[in-house]
């Protein structure tokens, strides 16, 4: 478990600093400015990804950099950190203008950038990691572990990590190896740090500790561009935003003078998606009802069980959503009703009034379910095979003649998928794996109700994936409501749960705690009812 401890020597906050508002960066920079971009323009195979983008990051700032896949704000951090050589305008660090040749002259100049995707030794601990390539020696020979370990737990005692440098990057959590990543970038005395997407595959938990290093940074002079898809957590870190869309700085402004609705509409240059009031499923006759639904699974060497007696209707043309902490049983209720889980199942599940027994995913696709997972990657696409390839795989049976492949039905059916959501792509024959989050969550779904669902089961439909594809998603989801279909939800982001869905059925600890109505619907009555201290009252309450 990672805990931080405060920094000694804290100043005041940099929002107390910061009050100059927007402005155009012009002159030489001053002393307060870490990095300066001017006219930044940058062309690859003659696809021009930045069009003249002005950016300014003062010392000691938490500096969000925001905007769609295809923005440009890959190309702006890269451009910065040396990886980019190649383009027009200038770049002042601590306000002197540099051209670096290469990321090592961008680390000199006292520049970090941590990836997405960790850059880490699995095998390695966590102090080798940190000085990976920069080993000091003895007697120019052999590595000086101790020193490497010592050295590392000063630095992770300065950031306030308490964290074993001796334990495995293999072993740790992957909140934890992040902040073994920042580490690393620390240790090359780095005064600016960029994050790219860093709270991508963090519980909340991590996030929070995350946070308090990054803040815990910026209080101690270090600059930071943060970028998210995350518009709640930006509102909570940042002092600024700067929003790019189509290669061009299209906002710069202080936090507080801004909305998640307004950062959204710069990014995607329309108005968020509000939810459709007023679509009421009335007493329709529900088109999936569980009754008592249990699960027991195999931990270890025993059994234990994740999900006690679950009941809920679901009507047509419903978005019923289903709230909870991670480990809650939410996923698993899609699993079970889909034939996915893996154990013991109990209760009765009815498909618009009759009992059914889904026993596998091809029950459920004969009776008319669909399951978006949660990991698209590893459970959702083939990722190096076609569009049409992973479209059509659900279908392949209906599709084909005479037991054979119908490659001309399974062409319009792809064609059909990607014209209707919108999937951007040179053509269906492109291979999934080169397409962003968004577009391989649109092929996700899209093969799905490819197979004319009534009841589609979506866990985390928006995760990882960029703001314009989250309102894209959100339409078709509405869209999908109105046109019958009845929806179940799953989403760990509260402010979607309660955009998108018309009742919230809370889980904890697999037990169901409240279903709540639109009108009964907050964060804090979905929080309330997930936390454990809901079951106790939920016990009490019982005869």
């Amino acid at each position: 478990m990672v805990t931080v401890a405060p920094l000694a020597g804290l100043r005041l906050s940099h929002g107390d600093r910061m009050n100059d508002g927007i402005r155009q960066p012009s002159g030489e920079p001053s002393a307060s400015i870490a990095v300066m971009a001017k006219g930044i323009s940058k062309s690859f195979e003659g696809v021009l990804a930045l069009r003249q983008v002005d950016f300014e990051l003062k010392r000691g700032e938490i500096h969000a950099l925001m905007g769609e896949n295809g923005a440009g704000k890959s190309t702006l951090m890269k451009i910065i950190a040396g990886v980019h050589t190649g383009y027009e305008g200038e770049v002042f660090i601590m306000g002197r203008p540099m051209r670096f040749a290469g990321v090592r002259d961008a680390e000199r100049a006292g520049i970090a950038i941590i990836h997405q995707e960790l850059n880490l030794v699995p095998e390695l601990t966590a102090a080798e990691n940190i000085f990976l390539g920069r080993e000091p020696l003895i007697g120019g020979l052999a590595i000086d572990r101790r020193r490497i370990a010592k050295t590392a737990a000063a630095l992770l005692r300065r950031l306030g990590i308490v964290l074993d440098p001796d334990m495995r990057v293999g072993q740790l959590r992957v909140g934890e190896q992040q902040l073994v990543e920042i580490a690393k970038a620390l240790s090359l005395d780095a005064r600016i740090l960029i994050m790219d997407e860093p709270t991508s595959a963090l519980s909340a938990s991590e996030c929070e500790t995350l946070f308090k290093v990054v803040r815990q940074l910026a209080h101690t002079d270090v600059a930071i561009i943060y970028t998210s898809h995350r518009i709640d957590e930006v509102l909570a870190l940042a002092e600024r935003v700067t929003v790019l869309r189509d290669g061009k700085r299209v906002l710069t402004a202080p936090i507080e003078t801004l909305s998640a609705n307004a950062i959204i509409k710069a990014m995607v240059g329309r108005e968020a998606v509000v939810h459709r009031r007023g679509r009421d499923p009335g007493a329709a006759r529900p088109v999936l009802s569980v009754r008592d639904l249990t699960l027991d699974v195999i931990r270890g060497t025993s059994w234990r069980r994740a999900l006690h007696g679950v009941s809920f209707d679901l009507r047509p043309g419903e978005i019923l959503g289903i709230g909870g902490l991670l480990g809650s049983g939410r996923t698993e209720i899609l699993e079970t009703i889909f034939g996915a889980s893996r154990g013991w199942r109990g209760g009765e599940i009815l498909i618009e009034g009759a009992p059914v027994s889904i026993q596998s995913p091809v029950d459920a696709y004969r009776f008319g379910v669909a399951l978006v997972s949660e990991d698209r990657k590893a459970r959702g696409l083939h990722l190096h095979a076609s569009i049409r390839d992973n479209v059509a795989l659900p279908s392949v049976g209906a599709l084909s003649r005479f037991g054979l492949r119908s490659f001309t039905r399974e062409e319009k059916l792809a064609r059909e998928v990607v014209a209707r959501l919108s999937v951007r792509c040179s053509g269906i024959e492109q291979t999934v794996s080169t397409l962003s989050g968004g577009n391989q969550q649109k092929t996700v779904i899209g093969k799905w109700l490819a197979t004319r669902p009534r009841i589609l089961l979506l866990d985390e439909p928006t995760r990882g994936i960029d703001v314009g594809a989250k309102q894209e998603i959100y339409e078709l989801v509405f869209n999908l409501a109105v046109e019958g279909l009845g929806i179940l939800l799953v989403t760990s982001e509260l402010p979607e749960l309660l955009l998108l869905c018309d009742r919230i059925l809370v889980m904890c600890e697999g037990r169901q705690t409240g279903m709540l109505s639109r009108a009964q619907a907050s964060e804090e009555a979905v929080m309330h009812l997930a936390a454990p201290s809901a079951l106790v009252k939920r016990a009490g309450a019982s005869p």
